[in-house]
């Protein structure tokens, strides 16, 4: 296989990296279309301080990071809500691997994650812009849901009950 999916420590530089990556994306697409513009980099370190990955850490929550030929490619984290609900967050597949499974492959493992965990389900919540991630849950049997967070970027919700 080229994609290993594993727990990986969200505090190590190789899981910063990639939420600095996640986080440059989701900025650089919503400035694009809102403001015609790239995010700065000054812009990408205050979203990262602003909005912490720390909870996605024992006992909050887990971080996995995807590793394409051995190389760190994709994350995602899992954060409890409670003791039967699981929120998946910063999903994030390296543009460059994009189409290879990555994606797949982080779901599945978030999924047998929270199967080991006792965890009844999954939900997440997502911007309409991104189209692509929005694909990847339904294909994957993730179902919009109603409104279970106010952030103010989300604006399409999704769960998926695990047998």
């Amino acid at each position: 296989m080229t994609w290993a999916v594993a727990r990986g420590d969200v505090r190590c530089e190789e899981a910063k990296a990639l939420l600095r990556e996640y986080f440059t994306e989701v900025a650089n697409r919503y400035c694009r279309l809102h403001h015609q513009r790239d995010v700065t980099r000054e812009e990408v370190e205050t979203i990262l301080a602003e909005w912490p990955s720390d909870d996605l850490a024992e006992p909050n929550g887990l971080f996995l990071v995807g590793h394409y030929l051995g190389e760190p490619r994709s994350c995602a984290g899992l954060r409890v809500r409670d003791a039967e609900t699981l929120e998946l967050t910063r999903v994030y597949v390296w543009p460059g691997r994009r189409g290879t499974g990555g994606g797949a492959r982080l779901l599945a493992e978030a999924e047998s994650e929270a199967r080991s965990l006792g965890v009844r389900r999954i939900v997440l919540d997502t911007r309409l812009d991104l189209v692509e991630a929005r694909a990847l849950y339904a294909r994957h049997g993730y179902r919009e849901i109603p409104a279970f967070s106010g952030g103010p970027y989300a604006e399409a919700w999704y769960g998926k009950e695990l047998a």
